[in-house]
């Protein structure tokens, strides 16, 4: 009887050291986390103020139905299915400040994601000032006035050339 309850007794310790690392291994393991393919994409991702960007996202493969997309770059825009993925363009405000500005995704199956677009707001480059007497001078027909002159230079070269050429009859044999 002794021994069968120091049986019993070691079966035990060992099924509880079991069920304990069975445990450990199942809290370790990490379940796998919705919406892992939910994603946004602003393409460029640094755009001029007043230029027109593209957005693509992903709801976690539920991309069948609409999503909406809020940016302080640019306010609300929904994004439409396209090819298995949301799709949509919207144009950044020419006055929009330079920045960084959070673009949010939220998707009708609960899902979000964000991105960073950043704004930029270079000034136009002015043109340079018109220096020097090269070709890309300002000045009116000058190109063509240096043209003209130099075909009459080559005609008069080779009219002197025919001319001074000719032998005179009977000058000289």
């Amino acid at each position: 009887m002794q021994g069968l309850r120091t049986i019993n007794r070691a079966l035990s310790a060992v099924l509880t050291l079991v069920g304990l690392v069975g445990a450990f291994v199942l809290l370790s393991v990490a379940p796998a986390r919705a919406g892992e393919n939910t994603f946004i994409e602003v393409t460029p991702n640094s755009a001029q103020a007043g230029s027109r960007v593209q957005i693509r996202a992903s709801c976690d493969n539920d991309n069948n139905s609409q999503a909406n997309v809020h940016s302080d770059a640019f306010g609300h825009v929904m994004l439409r299915p396209d090819k298995g993925f949301l799709t949509g363009s919207v144009t950044i405000p020419g006055n929009k400040q330079p920045g960084e500005y959070p673009v949010d995704l939220r998707c009708d199956n609960g899902q979000t994601a964000s991105t960073t677009l950043t704004v930029l707001n270079m000034a136009s480059p002015s043109k340079g000032p018109a220096t020097g007497g090269g070709g890309t001078a300002g000045g009116r027909g000058t190109g063509s006035l240096l043209v003209l002159g130099g075909v009459a230079l080559v005609a008069a070269a080779v009219a002197l050339g025919m001319a001074g050429g000719r032998r005179r009859p009977g000058a000289g044999s």
